[in-house]
């Protein structure tokens, strides 16, 4: 039998193919599919930056440490990122993303009916928790991506978490508006149960590799991929430090917009989530560039405009139009140097995606949570320049310690 048949027998008979010889694109209403639920999933972490203020009148939470509503979603988000997401190199990855989707759902219908900031507090931690489904369908994408194709798809489907990220802040301004901050939640859920419905319809099954470890073993080797794998630990603390970065600008800005002379409503608010599409779509390549050889330049080009773009948005009480220019910059640069690193770090090990994907994303959650109280604390203290030099200070940081450290990565 020549090699083309031995390789249809295997297609024909579910036997593991690796990657690199399986050249079969994914059709792309399946990745247009996995990109929608990612933005679906992901909005519910940030829904709440918007409605910081209405969160905190009708729980009677002090504006200095409201920010501790996004923190404590970060904060478990993180612990799914390692308690839940490595599930994905051994459990079946399409019954372990409809299972969570299933129970996403029951946590954001819990917070739609809180009544208390305890029960707020619990509900948006089991919403954390769950929400780490994004990475699950990332490295599920990847598995089901041949080599040469596995920039490109990872780009698309991550461009679906930044693009929810954005879009949360305009559709929970939106709804806000018009039914209360309440409305945001009980719509979530219903748009989370209904894809998990799609999801048992047509999402196929990938056929990978699986470790024979215990869950114990499974987590531990998460800490094992650290210690040998540089790459993944330098682009690991770039995670950190560029969403650290975009939980600056995206959880305060609401402050500043929403108090005189701006006094902006909700909905115009959430609108400023428009813009930062723009800026996320514009980076849907730079996963194709490292396909191509270009991911640290692709990646020195970012932090350059990450950190010019707090030159523009320190002027938001003087010019809309700075903030504009400042929030498609630092949206495009996060979106690049994100697609950038994933697509380097998942050709690592193909039996381990979904742990490097986790041991990566960890650093991408506690960048996310310091960013969030850290803003909320300095808007407190020093005002939004204030907030505008931390998140200068941070960009600077990351394209120092990119600069230290591009030599060690290929």
């Amino acid at each position: 039998m020549n090699e083309q048949g031995h390789k249809t027998l295997c297609a024909n008979t579910n036997t593991h193919i690796p990657n690199e010889e399986r050249q079969v694109s994914i059709p792309r209403f399946i990745t247009l599919l996995l990109a929608i639920t990612c933005g679906i999933s992901v909005a519910n972490i940030y829904f709440a930056q918007p409605l910081l203020d209405e969160l905190a009148h009708d729980f009677n939470i002090n504006q200095a440490i409201i920010g501790f509503v996004i923190t404590i979603t970060q904060i478990f988000y993180g612990l799914g990122l390692l308690l839940l997401v490595p599930l994905g190199d051994l459990l079946n990855q399409r019954r372990l993303i409809i299972g969570q989707m299933l129970l996403s759902t029951i946590a954001l219908v819990f917070v739609s009916f809180a009544t208390t900031s305890t029960a707020l507090f619990s509900a948006l931690a089991l919403v954390g928790l769950l929400a780490v489904i994004t990475q699950t369908i990332v490295a599920f994408a990847a598995s089901m991506a041949s080599s040469t194709e596995r920039g490109r798809i990872v780009g698309i489907v991550t461009s679906g978490i930044v693009i929810g990220i954005l879009l949360a802040r305009t559709i929970a301004g939106i709804l806000t508006d018009i039914a209360g901050w309440r409305s945001v939640y009980l719509f979530s859920a219903i748009l989370t149960f209904l894809m998990a419905l799609i999801f048992w319809k047509l999402l196929p099954n990938v056929e990978r590799m699986k470790p024979s470890l215990s869950y114990f073993q499974l987590l531990k080797s998460v800490l094992v991929l650290f210690i040998e794998e540089r790459t993944l630990r330098i682009r690991s603390v770039l995670a950190m430090l560029i969403f650290a970065d975009f939980s600056i600008l995206w959880t305060s800005l609401v402050l500043p917009l929403s108090t005189p002379p701006l006094a902006l409503s909700h909905s115009t608010i959430g609108a400023f989530g428009l813009i930062g599409v723009v800026g996320a779509l514009a980076a849907a390549h730079a996963g194709k560039l490292a396909d191509q050889g270009y991911g640290q330049r692709t990646t020195g080009i970012a932090l350059v405009l990450l950190s010019i773009s707090w030159l523009f948005t320190i002027y938001t009480k003087q010019s809309l139009l700075a903030l504009i220019i400042g929030i498609i910059l630092l949206d495009l640069a996060v979106q690049a140097i994100h697609v950038t690193n994933q697509t380097m770090i998942l050709p690592l090990r193909e039996e381990a995606r979904s742990r490097l994907t986790a041991g990566y994303m960890i650093f991408y959650s506690i960048g996310s949570a310091c960013g969030s109280i850290a803003s909320t604390k300095m808007y407190a203290h020093f005002g939004w320049e204030g907030v505008c030099l931390l998140g200068a200070a941070v960009s600077v940081v990351a394209l120092l310690f990119w600069a230290t450290t591009r030599r060690f990565t290929t």
